[in-house]
């Protein structure tokens, strides 16, 4: 196989309630479940994963900065800083490494406001609506983008 892909994975605000937190909407997959899948898919297409929770816009910015020379690519769920982080979405345009966005839920059969994503444009696609797959499928997404950089 050839070099291994770095991938970061970054959940934003409230991620980390996933399993308890309106099951009916998120599901009752819990995000150290949906990391460990990601990492396993990952392991078995020759590429890692490096994960990241935070409920502060600020420490995911810093993250994304951070990944400029060591990251090949990431794979983000802004969660409700979807809506309101321009901050967010100019961070990753400024690292210039391919994104992509993943929502457990389908954000146009929710509430007017949750269907303006900041971060969309600032990413090669946008995966939602699919529950935990949304990430294992943005994963894949994101993998095939690199090989085909290549």
């Amino acid at each position: 196989m050839g070099q291994s892909r770095h991938i970061l994975v970054l959940h934003g605000p409230n991620l980390n309630l996933l399993g308890m937190r309106e099951p009916e909407i998120y599901g009752t997959v819990t995000l150290g479940e949906i990391d460990a899948e990601l990492s396993e898919r990952a392991k078995s297409q020759d590429a890692t994963v490096e994960t990241f929770q935070s409920n502060h816009e600020g420490a995911l910015i810093d993250r994304i900065h951070a990944a400029r020379g060591k990251a090949d690519g990431i794979l983000i769920n802004p969660a409700g800083l979807t809506h309101t982080s321009v901050a967010l979405a100019d961070a990753l345009s400024a690292v210039a490494l391919p994104a992509v966005e993943v929502h457990l839920s389908n954000l146009h059969r929710r509430e007017s406001f949750r269907r303006r994503s900041y971060c969309a444009a600032a990413c090669r696609g946008t995966i939602s609506g699919l529950g935990a797959r949304s990430y294992y499928l943005g994963l894949e997404a994101l993998l095939e983008i690199l090989s085909e950089k290549k």
